[in-house]
């Protein structure tokens, strides 16, 4: 029966693609044993609860696979009927051409993109290791489960592969294995002719163990494989699985031609009689279905869990609250309190400081309220002010809530997002907003799955001064406001900064970008009422004297410019009022009569940003007019490149005069 077992899977897998004429037969036809094996003796899992907290993780890292994963979803009783899979890839489908996060049960993140899945299974892992520390006790392993990975070739070859193993092996991730379908076929056809490493002494050389030379389309090599990678515990596992893309195909078994296409009618009808598949397109035998079912497994399994978790909660209840609470992406009680006492304590302070330093201070302020909050930076603490005074570092043989990410900017972006994932924990990591372009398609999977990951970014402008164009972001800022779904914050002081962080660790729905300066800004006076505006992404930081005649519009270092030029314009005899717009993600999604009580109806609009101009217009008007950068930088002292690029009160006040 078993072989017959990974036959539904190959099948459905040929049918739904042959349906759909499109889609991707060869990967899950070659993987079926693999599955087979490790979904039905291995997996803990309850199909009628697929947010059930100790549960396994399993991500398919090679997500064009995708009707493999619908295919055990179905098979084992999760809510994803026949009717689903013969609505592969249509329009408000279950089973979208790749896994899509909260369109599927079952489906733990979104692997479009080579390499991502396994970064954010790595995240998954280092996940369950931190909340294993904080919340396990002797006999109580409440949060003892293991996150497995299906790759292939293409996910190895892309660079991100190279950064999170890396770091999995060095951090001693032992819980999480990954099952390699050794194929040795991509879209180009056969990889070696561009992909000849030595894959099992490249994770060996991680410090990861490695089971190699393993018969993927063998399940008890396969068994055997799992079942060593289990019983090693301070290593990640890599199982190494010979397969043949395409297996059990009559005529195209081991060819590239499998890859992205369906088989055909002809070659479909050869391999049911070549397999002994006797049944029709998407009929499965109801002994087939009942030997893949797990509900009754998975039941049971939860219950067992929910019993000891009881017990955990009558010896220690203070735990089995806060674990709850974590597990459930609740925030304390307190947190609104805590957060509007230490604004209140920003603004007694009154300090001119760089933003960077507003933004430690606000997780410093933050981390006693959130003991979820994990921090981390791509080899740039020192310089990105991301650790606080109870940080501890991550290490194999210790579990902090600080992770040292080296020189791996979209490793880290996407190990954030798997993190968020798992749940219970609240991870961040920084780097310089320059390198956010290293990380941008994690950024972008992050806002496509709507969860509220938070991404730090400092020395935001020219006022990076000498290290030069290669590091100053000119066109970074403007290019993530363009990201759907993604809020992004530029602060201009340190009342802005902790109301961003404050917004980003209470997101919900979308992640978060925090840029910050290099430089010292001054602290803006605010009134209750304009303290309470930061949070709608834009307000009226300053009144104009008498009848305004036109509205300055500025984010970051820039809104100290603006309220210089403001006094200016006045002693020339000019009336502005002047706009902090932190955040045009939340701006635009306030209401018409909110927007325009702040930005003027019929008055004539300067935006001032030490960026590219682009994306200021829908503000500013076709009679309006930026002050912005539409060039790279140079290498100078930041007070020299503000001056020659514009970015000063008399040029302000020119411009303005301009455009009345």
């Amino acid at each position: 029966m078993a072989s017959q077992l990974a036959n539904a899977i190959r099948f459905l897998s040929i049918d739904a693609v042959q349906k759909a004429n499109s889609g991707h037969p060869g990967a899950p036809m070659g993987m079926a044993e693999m599955a087979t094996v490790l979904w039905r003796e291995f997996l803990h899992h309850n199909p009628a609860n697929p947010h059930f907290y100790n549960r396994d993780r399993f991500v398919l890292s090679n997500g064009h696979a995708s009707m493999l994963l619908y295919s055990l979803l179905h098979l084992t009783g999760y809510r994803l009927s026949i009717d689903d899979l013969k609505n592969f890839r249509q329009w408000h489908s279950k089973t979208p051409g790749h896994p899509e996060y909260g369109y599927t049960d079952g489906v733990e993140t979104t692997t479009g993109p080579l390499g991502q899945g396994i970064a954010n299974a790595v995240g998954m892992a280092l996940a369950e290791k931190i909340l294993a520390t904080q919340f396990n006790k002797p006999g109580f392993n409440i949060v003892d489960h293991h996150t497995y990975v299906f790759l292939g070739d293409g996910c190895l070859m892309e660079g991100i592969s190279h950064e999170v193993c890396s770091l999995a092996g060095t951090l001693g991730l032992g819980k999480l294995v990954v099952l390699y379908d050794d194929n040795h076929i991509s879209i180009d056809g056969d990889v070696h002719g561009w992909f000849t490493e030595n894959i099992p002494e490249r994770f060996a050389s991680y410090g990861w163990h490695v089971v190699p030379q393993v018969d993927g389309n063998d399940e008890d090599a396969v068994r055997a494989a799992i079942s060593a990678a289990k019983a090693e515990t301070n290593k990640p596992s890599l199982i190494c699985c010979q397969t043949k893309i395409g297996k059990g195909a009559a005529h195209k078994e081991g060819s590239h031609k499998t890859h992205g296409s369906p088989l055909g009618d002809e070659e479909i009808a050869a391999t049911r009689e070549h397999l002994n598949w006797p049944y029709a397109a998407f009929e499965i035998p109801q002994a087939i279905y009942d030997d893949w079912n797990a509900k009754t497994a998975g039941a049971e399994l939860e219950a067992q869990w929910d019993a000891l978790f009881d017990q955990y909660r009558n010896q220690y209840p203070v735990e089995a609250a806060e674990f709850e609470r974590r597990m459930k992406g609740q925030l304390p009680q307190q947190f609104t309190a805590h957060v509007q006492a230490a604004l209140a304590d920003v603004c007694a302070k009154g300090e001119k400081i760089a933003t960077r330093k507003a933004s430690q201070n606000s997780i410093e302020a933050l981390a006693a309220v959130l003991p979820e909050l994990v921090g981390g930076s791509a080899d740039l603490t020192p310089s990105n002010l991301t650790d606080w005074s109870n940080s501890q570092a991550m290490t194999a043989q210790q579990s902090g809530n600080y992770v040292h990410y080296g020189v791996r900017e979209f490793g880290m972006s996407a190990i954030i997002n798997g993190m968020t994932l798992h749940g219970g924990v609240k991870p961040f990591g920084a780097t310089f907003l320059m390198f956010s372009e290293y990380a941008r398609n994690a950024l972008r999977m992050a806002a496509l799955m709507k969860i509220n990951s938070i991404f730090v970014y400092t020395h935001d402008s020219i006022g990076l001064g000498e290290d030069g164009p290669t590091h100053q972001p000119i066109e970074q800022i403007a290019t993530l406001r363009l990201i759907p779904n993604m809020s992004v914050w530029r602060p201009c002081d340190s009342a802005e900064s902790l109301v961003a962080w404050a917004d980003a660790a209470a997101a919900t729905d979308h992640p978060s970008c925090l840029i910050f300066s290099r430089q010292g800004l001054p602290f803006m006076t605010r009134t209750a009422a304009q303290l309470a505006n930061i949070s709608r992404g834009g307000y009226v930081l300053s009144e104009a004297k008498g009848k305004a005649q036109a509205v300055l519009i500025a984010t970051g270092s820039e809104v100290a410019l603006a309220m210089a030029a403001q006094q200016q314009l006045a002693a020339d005899g000019i009336d502005v009022c002047v706009v902090s717009m932190p955040n045009t993600f939340l701006f635009d999604q306030q209401d018409e009569a909110y927007r325009n009580s702040v930005l003027g109806e019929s008055l004539p609009r300067v935006a001032i940003e030490a960026g590219v101009r682009a994306g200021w217009y829908q503000y500013v008007g076709n009679q309006g007019a930026v002050v912005g950068i539409d060039h790279f930088g140079e290498s100078a002292p930041a007070e020299l490149l503000f001056k020659e690029f514009g970015f000063t009160t008399e040029h302000v006040v020119e411009v303005v005069k301009n455009v009345l």
